[in-house]
């Protein structure tokens, strides 16, 4: 499957943004997905992930309560609405495709491109 992720952008500390993940290929519906951020400097990180039916979530305790993960399998798309952005959210995202339900990213067999979100303060 291949993914393309959008939505990123420059936005002011306390604004939201919502990423976009495009897939096309293998039947998307039957991926989980997930969605990873890599700071400056730093180890890319779990943010969030979602099963193949989007009935189940699962989101970092460093964004709970501010990002939100959701899929449309209809349209072959997941998203991650990102509210109440801080500073510290500044990072590349990479939406990822994987047969299992993880939070861990050498469980993902495909991998977005990613798209830049910076939060200025």
């Amino acid at each position: 499957v291949q993914l393309q992720a959008c939505g990123g952008g420059l936005v002011q500390a306390g604004g939201s943004l919502r990423l976009s993940c495009a897939a096309s290929g293998d039947p998307f519906s039957t991926y989980n997905m997930g969605w990873f951020r890599q700071a400056p400097g730093k180890e890319r990180a779990f943010v969030a992930v979602i099963n193949s039916g989007g009935s189940s979530t699962y989101v970092a305790d460093s964004v709970k309560g501010r990002f939100t993960i959701s899929r449309d399998n209809a349209k072959n798309t997941v998203y991650l609405q990102m509210n109440s952005l801080e500073p510290e959210d500044t990072a590349v995202y990479h939406c990822a495709a994987s047969s299992r339900y993880s939070l861990f990213n050498h469980n993902y067999q495909y991998w977005g491109q990613g798209t830049l979100v910076t939060v200025s303060s």
